[in-house]
C-alpha cells in the first residue's frame, strides 16, 4: 500500500488515500504503454534531449504518470532549465513522487520513480529556481497531460466529491 494525494470529482487534490502499489508483470505492462513508454518507464530509459513532445508544452494544466494516472507534476512549476526535458520545481504532491539512488553512468544521481506504480520518471538535480532549488527532469513519454479545464475528469473512485 502507498498513501497518494489524488483529484476528487471537484478537480481538487485530495488526500493522503491510501492505495495499493500497481504491480503488473512485464507483459502486461506492454500492453498498457507503448514501446518507448514501456522502455523509459519499466527499464529505466531516457528519451532523447529536446524530443519530447510536452517539452514546450506552455498549457495551465497537469502532468499524471503514463503507467497509472497519478498526478504528479502541475503546470504552475514548469519552468525551462534549457536541458531539452521538461522540468518542474517541485511535484504536485511529495507523497506521489518516490526517490532512490541512481549509481549508474558512472555517478550518483537521485532518480525520481512515481509511487503507485513504481515508473522511471528522470531525476532530481539540486541546481533548479527557486523556491525550491531543485530541478525535477522528467521524460515526455512518462507522462500524459491534462489541460486544467478537465482536471476533474482524473478524479479517481474513492476520492470523495470535496475532500
Amino acid at each position: 500500500m502507498v498513501l497518494v494525494r489524488v483529484f476528487n470529482k471537484s478537480g481538487q487534490l485530495s488526500g493522503p488515500v491510501e492505495q495499493p502499489k500497481l504491480q503488473l508483470s512485464d507483459d502486461e505492462w506492454r500492453k498498457r504503454l507503448t514501446p518507448q513508454q514501456f522502455d523509459i518507464l519499466r527499464s529505466s530509459a531516457t528519451e532523447r534531449p529536446f524530443c519530447g513532445t510536452l517539452l514546450d508544452n506552455k498549457k495551465q494544466g497537469v502532468y499524471a504518470c503514463a503507467g497509472c494516472g497519478l498526478p504528479l507534476f502541475s503546470s504552475d512549476s514548469k519552468f525551462n532549465s534549457g536541458t531539452g526535458w521538461p522540468s518542474f520545481f517541485q511535484p504536485i504532491a511529495r507523497e506521489n513522487v518516490s526517490e532512490k539512488s541512481d549509481y549508474s553512468h558512472g555517478r550518483t544521481r537521485t532518480e525520481i520513480n512515481c509511487a503507485r506504480c513504481d515508473g522511471h520518471l528522470g531525476h532530481v538535480f539540486s541546481d533548479g529556481p527557486p523556491p525550491t532549488g531543485l530541478r525535477f527532469c522528467l521524460n515526455s513519454e512518462s507522462l500524459y497531460f491534462t489541460p486544467s479545464e478537465k482536471v476533474a475528469e482524473l478524479a479517481e473512485p474513492g476520492s470523495g466529491k470535496t475532500e
